[in-house]
Formats: structure tokens, C-alpha cells, sequence
């Protein structure tokens, strides 16, 4: 089993910067790829951003290219999401996955393992 606790959400203005951090602990030898997802209220799970562990490859919604930036320190098993220029449009719960493939996909339902949220609110 691989556990996923995720960290960094809280409120900010328009503009401003977040770091979420994504810790992962247990079967960590089984880890290919993590992504990070956003749910806002109402809507959808929707894709944000994915690396791989091994090769650090990246991928990013349209919606956030330029604005975020996703990395991973394989040494603490812990990936992140820099978040800067936030919109209100960004507020939502923000859930790290992971999958035991070496792939990026950006589809929620190809990731095995995810955290339990933390939620990011920016006001205008």
C-alpha cells in the first residue's frame, strides 16, 4: 500500500502563491507517476498537472501552463505543486495521485492511490 498525505492549501488573494506538498510513505518502491487533481465545488475532477518519478517528465493542463510548476524530490518521496498567479477560478480541493505505471495519464480513474485533499481558496 502507498499512503499520500498531502499539505500547503489555505486561503490567498489573486496573484498570490501556494506550495502544496505531497508526501508519500509505504510501498514507495512502486511509484511511476503522481499527478496532481482539483475539485471544485459543483464540478468535476479535473487533471492539473503529473510527473514521473524516474525521468521527472511533465505534464500540465492548459488552464495552468505557465502558472504552475510541478516537481518531485525522489530522495523525501515527496512531489509538489508551485502555484503562482492564482485566480479565483483555481479555488478548489487539490487531491495528489498516483499510479504504479511509468506513464503520465490525465485521467482520474488511472491513478490507483490518492491523498485527502487540501482545499485552496482564492478570493478577488
Amino acid at each position: 500500500q502507498l499512503q499520500l498525505v498531502e499539505s500547503g492549501g489555505g486561503l490567498v488573494q489573486a496573484g498570490g502563491s501556494l506550495r502544496l506538498s505531497c508526501a508519500a510513505s509505504g510501498r514507495t518502491g512502486n511509484l511511476y507517476a503522481m499527478g496532481w487533481f482539483r475539485q471544485a465545488l459543483g464540478k468535476e475532477r479535473e487533471f492539473v498537472a503529473a510527473i514521473t518519478w524516474i525521468s521527472g517528465s511533465t505534464a500540465y493542463a492548459d488552464s495552468v501552463k505557465g502558472r504552475f510548476t510541478i516537481s518531485r524530490d525522489n530522495a523525501k518521496n515527496t512531489m509538489y505543486l508551485q502555484m503562482n498567479s492564482l485566480k479565483p477560478e483555481d479555488t478548489a480541493v487539490y487531491y495528489c495521485a498516483a499510479r504504479t505505471v511509468v506513464t503520465i495519464s490525465i485521467l482520474p480513474y488511472q491513478y490507483i492511490y490518492w491523498g485527502q485533499g487540501t482545499q485552496v481558496t482564492v478570493s478577488s
